[in-house]
């Protein structure tokens, strides 16, 4: 075996590690470059070597960094992602492409999705409309500047929310999947300072609108916390508490988190990173990905685990957190 067979054969086994165990490699190989399932058997074999552009389709349709699959050594990480102007930004469209990549995730039969939350976890945007709407106005109107939303109050019953059944979906294919979630006391604070920020600018319409915010907020803290004493996940309102996946909490007092995701699946191993509060990269390169692992589950055994277990320290965690949305409500 020459080489070029070797390499071609490692090319392709990252591939598989890529797809969801019910594809066949075959045929989506066979799809990415516009060949027969025989030829493509044959290169999967390594009986036909790939040609340059073949190898430039494949590595940027599986977002596969070349370098690390040959063993180059350039101190560089191969990332995907987005980012998003003001000019031409579509939440629908964010949300559609957030839906995809969730889907993709739970297609796989084992998986496993590791949350270090600086802020409330994205997915729980969706557990009410409100939280929804108003992060949807907060993103528009003040992330992005967006012009045509300056001007504009926040409307918590904004008829034009084409993209809340993207994002439900999303929430959905979370809460199916295994999920260990790193809080600390400041995790709520991010969302409760936006709210702060808009009452104080007067960007509500009335101050009804700003105490369904915090309600909703309580809403949000009481569900997580019935799910981390439950040890899963269940749809909010289901009284029979159905558990859709495991759930593991930890509290954290010291580490602030940074709303780096890290997914593990029977496959590989993927992990996203947020920047710009809205932005996001994605990599699936080995190192990077085992180097994050390993900070989960070293900063995992310098935490609290407080679902399940630990019921003292669970319920002086949550007082702590319904003590800010409290204090918020009697200064309103």
């Amino acid at each position: 075996m020459n080489e070029t067979t070797t390499l071609q054969q490692k090319l392709f086994a990252a591939i598989k590690e890529n797809i969801p165990g019910n594809l066949s490699v075959v045929d989506v190989v066979a799809e990415v470059l516009s060949v027969s399932d025989d030829s493509a058997y044959r290169r999967l074999r390594g009986e036909k070597p790939l040609s340059l552009e073949e190898l430039y389709l494949l590595s940027k349709h599986f977002h596969l960094s070349i370098d690390r699959l040959f063993n180059n050594t350039t101190n560089g990480f191969l990332f995907e992602g987005t980012v998003a102007d003001a000019s031409n930004f579509s939440f629908t469209e964010y949300m559609i492409g957030m839906q995809k990549k969730m889907m993709y995730l739970n297609s796989f039969k084992q998986k496993k999705f590791y949350y270090l939350c600086k802020d409330i976890p994205v997915f729980l945007y969706f557990i009410h409309k409100d939280l929804a709407v108003f992060k949807y106005y907060f993103w528009m109107k003040t992330l992005l500047q967006v012009p045509a939303f300056m001007k504009r109050k926040v409307n918590l019953d904004e008829p034009d929310i084409d993209f809340l059944d993207y994002g439900i979906k999303s929430l959905e294919c979370y809460n199916n999947m295994d999920t260990v979630e790193i809080w600390n006391f400041e995790t709520l604070n991010s969302t409760l300072r936006q709210i702060d920020f808009y009452h104080q600018a007067k960007f509500f319409d009335s101050r009804d609108d700003v105490w369904r915010m915090y309600d909703v907020m309580q809403t949000v803290t009481d569900h997580v916390e019935r799910q981390a004493e439950a040890g899963c996940k269940f749809a909010l309102g289901d009284s029979a508490m159905k558990p859709l996946s495991s759930y593991k909490l930890y509290f954290n007092e010291v580490i602030l988190g940074d709303n780096s995701m890290l997914i593990k699946t029977d496959e590989t191993k993927i992990v996203f990173l947020i920047h710009g509060a809205i932005n996001y990269m994605a990599t699936r390169d080995i190192a990077f990905c085992d180097n994050i692992d390993n900070y989960f589950q070293a900063l995992m055994k310098k935490s609290t685990l407080i679902s399940s277990v630990s019921e003292k320290e669970r319920s002086n965690f949550f007082k702590t957190m319904r003590s800010k949305i409290e204090s918020r409500k009697r200064n309103i």
